[in-house]
């Protein structure tokens, strides 16, 4: 198969995978998790009309003719803080003492603020006239029952939590947490607690993509070392693909003797969808599907694998999380320093955004290697540089997108 643009392959790897099912999970633990339906509003907010105000609650018709020079006086009926509900009716001549928050007794229109008044005890005196409906909040003004809120498939964040305890939603329906199972292959990796040995790396690998994942919101599920094994890296994907929804690995999907990945996914019964990208870094990779679970073969140089992993699985991966908007939105943002290689191919740059001159900048480490996992530390957005493209000049804009 030749390789396609990484953003094919995005697209081609979505469209084959299913989204987890959903669960009803407690409010208090909602935060960051994935809306499973809309959320309508059952209920008006404010539930009643209400004083924004302290102050007082009166007939709009009474305060007409009220002014500095002729004031008018009415008689308090009762006070009504916030909490309570009124018990007297307002009728000509009366009004009610009213707290922020406290319901608008029937027969008043208008309220104002005490401090505009002149009062006691028994009577308010007001110096001005007042139209009806004057710092009333009517009922259903922020929200009125039917309104969608927020659509499934939202990332629920603090006014989403909010509004749906407003609602009296304690157990609002989420998507289940995507598990993604890690699986680390090559005969010279070793943990990372292990001493160093000759001919040894440790396995960054493993912690580089737990760490994107929970950052993503997934739970990631270690299944080991497999070794340049196919049978035991096959048996690994099969365990994988039994208790998790994904399965990312990482190494053994170039061409050379010990790349066994893509024939250790087909002993499995996965089927291959790709294998490689028109992109660098990260071209060398091997993507396929079973039973609408994404399998993910990533290099195992390590910049590589985080490139290829934001560029083509990560979307997937938020498709079956649930995400309603789960691929990258373009933004575009400008190079903050020169990048000096040439790109025969689609490159995506690593780089950290910077918003202090009021522009949307991007910081380039200039170490932008296969290998080189140290300049992906606080990287936060890609820019991508077109295939054909020569050195990049400072301040150039290219679109890119956020991680």
């Amino acid at each position: 198969m030749g390789h396609l643009d990484f953003k094919t392959a995005q697209t081609l790897l979505m469209d084959r995978v299913s989204v987890v099912n959903a669960e009803p999970v407690s409010i208090a633990h909602c935060g960051g998790r994935i809306l499973a339906n809309d959320l309508t509003a059952a209920e008006n907010i404010p539930p009643f009309d209400r004083s924004p105000y302290d102050g007082y609650a009166f007939r709009a018709e009474d305060s007409a003719q009220a002014s500095e020079e002729n004031p008018v006086t009415l008689t308090i009926l009762e006070e009504v803080p916030a909490g309570a509900v009124p018990t007297k009716t307002v009728t000509a001549g009366t009004a009610v003492k009213i707290l922020t928050g406290a319901p608008i007794p029937q027969g008043a229109d208008a309220v104002c603020k005490y401090e505009d008044t002149r009062f006691d005890a028994q009577q308010v005196t007001l110096l001005r006239a007042y139209k009806s409906g004057a710092n009333i909040v009517r009922m259903g003004e922020d929200v009125q029952i039917g309104k969608v809120l927020a659509q499934k498939g939202d990332v629920i964040d603090a006014g989403t939590a909010g509004t749906l305890a407003s609602q009296g939603v304690t157990q609002p329906m989420v998507y289940r947490t995507l598990r993604v199972g890690i699986l680390s292959t090559g005969n010279e990796v070793i943990e990372a607690d292990e001493a160093l040995r000759p001919g040894k790396i440790r396995n960054s690998n493993r912690h580089t993509l737990e760490a994107a994942l929970c950052h993503a919101g997934f739970e990631p599920i270690y299944l080991g070392l497999a070794g340049d094994n196919v049978e035991n890296i096959a048996a690994r994907f099969r365990e994988g693909l039994e208790s998790c929804d994904a399965v990312i690995s990482t190494g053994g999907v170039s061409v050379g003797d010990y790349d066994l990945t893509p024939d250790a996914m087909e002993r499995a019964g996965i089927e291959i969808l790709f294998r490689g990208v028109a992109l660098k870094p990260g071209m060398a990779c091997a993507y396929g599907v079973k039973d609408g679970k994404a399998v993910c073969g990533l290099s195992g140089n390590p910049a590589s694998s985080m490139t290829n992993f934001y560029a083509v699985a990560l979307p997937a991966l938020r498709k079956m999380a649930g995400y309603r908007l789960p691929g990258y939105r373009e933004i575009a943002v400008t190079l903050n320093e020169d990048f000096r290689k040439k790109s025969p191919q689609t490159r995506l740059l690593r780089g950290r955004l910077d918003l202090s001159d009021g522009t949307v900048r991007m910081h380039l480490p200039q170490e932008q290697g296969n290998v080189i996992l140290s300049s992906t530390i606080n990287c936060n957005v890609m820019a991508i540089v077109p295939a054909g493209s020569g050195p990049v000049p400072k301040n150039t804009t290219l679109k890119g997108f956020l991680l």
